[in-house]
């Protein structure tokens, strides 16, 4: 069964990405989360990554002075961002990989190779009153060891569903959509909230929001880029009723 309201975050890392290919200060990625929460946002993403390619510290510190709704504050597992985060004491922290080269989060992180350093990690986090997801592949040894680090959320990457549905590999992308679909049960068993993001778009969306564990659904990019074409409050709009039609 539904658990309820299936929650929207949309992540505004790319407004930031437009803004720095001039160098100024428009457009402002904290107007975007306002307006985003106006349109029915849930709550807002953001990732500070550590080489700052998009989102800045600036806007962290504008985002948590503005919201009105919770702030999941994507971060590496580093000193740097754990030290940013406690200052901050967002809603939520997600922990995800991060290498300097790619263009965007490739994969889920590997949690079972490095499960004491992650636990150690997250513990202070947690005592600072953030709630910790891992993102994560659909895999269940990952899914095992975030529950034993003692995350409370995992996010499940959907990136290899949504590429498979892009490249036209359907086959691939149903089966894809399975282990979504096994591990998303799997991890609601064992006491963890499940959320899902990563490449969704108004075609791939409605498997996803359909599945009943699945509280949230994290989606940034594709919405910032229909948002040339539709304007950001209606982009998000479509989104929203996607999904609630999909979870009724």
């Amino acid at each position: 069964m539904s658990k309820g309201k299936l929650r929207l975050g949309v992540n505004i890392d790319h407004v930031a990405t437009v803004r720095n290919a001039r160098g100024g200060a428009y457009p402002d990625p904290v107007r975007a989360a306002r307006l985003a929460e106006e349109a029915g946002a849930d709550g807002i993403t953001a990732h500070l990554r550590e080489d700052r390619r998009h989102i800045s510290d600036a806007d962290i510190e504008g985002l948590m002075a503005a919201l009105t709704k919770p702030l999941n504050f994507e971060m590496a597992a580093t000193e740097e961002m754990q030290r940013i985060a406690l200052r901050h004491k967002p809603h939520a922290v997600c922990i995800v990989p991060e290498k300097r080269e790619e263009r965007t989060t490739e994969g889920g992180l590997e949690v079972a190779r490095e499960e004491n350093r992650l636990a150690h990690f997250i513990a202070p986090l947690r005592e600072a009153g953030s709630r910790v997801s891992i993102f994560i592949a659909a895999d269940q040894r990952q899914i095992e060891a975030a529950h034993r680090i003692g995350a409370e959320v995992i996010e499940l990457h959907t990136g290899a569903y949504c590429d498979y549905h892009a490249e036209g590999k359907f086959a691939e992308r149903d089966d894809e959509l399975k282990r979504l679909t096994d591990m998303a049960a799997f991890a609601d068993g064992l006491g963890l909230e499940v959320h899902a993001g990563h490449g969704l778009t108004y075609e791939t969306v409605q498997p996803v929001a359909a599945l009943p564990q699945i509280m949230e659904l994290n989606i940034g990019h594709f919405l910032i880029g229909e948002a040339i074409f539709l304007g950001l409050a209606d982009a998000i709009g479509e989104m929203r009723r996607l999904m609630d039609e999909a979870r009724a």
